[in-house]
């Protein structure tokens, strides 16, 4: 078979009947190719509209949408018939079984946690995000959680706490109404104890920011890099900057709890020996000075931060979601989430797999998603997922800046 491009048509032809004695050369025109298309298209839009008569069967008999028996025998039937091109068979066949599952969802009106949530998350919120507000944050002044908060409110009033946790905490009993907290680093990847604590502790993200990282070995005035024995910082820090910290010699690195906490503990020693990890406006806030500002692995560094409400709210621009999850732990549980996504055409920014704590081999998913629960489908999608997975949680709907 051969498709028919105009000019030189002829002599391909002749080169065909050279490779391929005794074999027929059809021609398939430009026409004839489109027609096909459209016979393609008009079974797919007459499978769709069946897609819909069941969904209102499904809906009037209070029926799951997913029937797996059946979706199983019928592509055992079409692998079987398909030869060696059976995996590109099931592939089309799963897809289409996707693409009827997402249109059921839009139609089947059975109640959902998720949808309640997000409708109250919209009532909730307004058209702006609040310019004011107790905010906690880990740490004390001049952490790079404080830096984050600035940028994402005009005039907060911040309470600082030692520990993620206590972040939470406060949220959790009313103390603040916002908390900012650090998720992950552009060279480090995500800081594992914040997505614990979103597992343990129920809230929604309301703005998300990215804040440039720019570390620098801080210490009391007239210290010099060789006269340092002991470097203190967080042990996110120490990982940005593991290169430098390598390749001093005698020099003992101690994790603490905040970058910020470390120049205030280097400042209160007064001992020249000893240095900070930290940033340029926390060590003139202590009262410090540069020793190298040459120290990270990476100039382009940036950690994201979250901000949290105890509350749903869902402010005007959310263009992101973000979820938890987990799954049936076999062959192609992931997959089935995320061939919704594909159906969609929905953008998944990050997908962090977590080990469920006191279970053999079974994780846990955080997805984030470029999407906004006003987009058709979105909603529906995020319904199906409730129904389908072993666990659900709706973390936000928020704008990023």
């Amino acid at each position: 078979i051969m498709k028919h491009v105009g000019t030189g048509t002829q002599k391909v032809e002749e080169e065909l009947r050279e490779l391929f004695p005794g074999t027929e050369v059809l021609r398939m025109d430009a026409d004839t190719a489109d027609g096909r298309h459209e016979q393609l298209l008009d079974l797919f839009l007459q499978r769709m509209d069946l897609s819909e008569e069941v969904a209102a069967y499904k809906n009037e008999h209070h029926l799951p949408i997913l029937n797996k028996e059946r979706e199983r025998a019928i592509l055992a039937k079409v692998t079987e018939r398909s030869g060696e091109k059976e995996r590109y068979a099931y592939h089309l066949f799963s897809t289409l079984f996707e693409l009827a599952r997402s249109r059921q969802a839009e139609l089947i009106s059975a109640p959902t946690k998720v949808a309640a949530q997000v409708r109250a998350s919209l009532e909730a919120g307004t058209s702006v995000f609040p310019q004011t507000g107790l905010v906690a944050c880990q740490g004390v002044e001049g952490a790079y959680s404080q830096q984050a908060c600035d940028k994402l409110f005009a005039l907060p009033s911040i309470m600082y706490f030692k520990r993620f946790e206590g972040v939470f905490q406060a949220i959790e009993s009313g103390l603040c109404r916002y908390g900012v907290l650090p998720i992950e680093n552009s060279s480090y990847g995500s800081v594992t104890e914040v997505y614990d604590l979103m597992r343990r502790y129920r809230f929604s993200i309301v703005r998300s920011v990215r804040l440039k990282i720019d570390h620098r070995l801080v210490a009391r005035p007239g210290a010099t890099l060789s006269s340092i024995r002991e470097i203190v910082s967080h042990e996110q820090a120490i990982g940005q900057c593991s290169k430098f910290l390598n390749s001093l010699n005698g020099v003992r690195v101690i994790p603490c709890d905040n970058t910020a906490a470390a120049a205030k503990m280097v400042a209160e020693r007064g001992d020249r020996h000893v240095a900070a990890i930290s940033s340029h406006p926390c060590a003139a806030l202590y009262g410090l000075e540069t020793v190298s500002d040459e120290i990270q692995d990476s100039d382009n560094n940036y950690t994201r931060f979250i901000c949290v409400t105890k509350d749903p709210v869902i402010y005007a621009g959310a263009s992101r979601i973000s979820l938890i999850i987990a799954c049936d732990n076999k062959p192609g549980a992931l997959y089935d989430i995320l061939s919704k996504l594909a159906a969609l055409g929905i953008n998944m920014t990050k997908l962090e797999s977590c080990p469920v704590t006191g279970r053999n081999f079974e994780f846990i998913f955080f997805l984030e998603l470029e999407a906004s629960v006003h987009e058709p489908g979105v909603l529906p999608m995020l319904e199906e997922l409730e129904r389908s997975c072993q666990s659900f949680q709706f973390l936000g709907s928020y704008a990023e800046v």
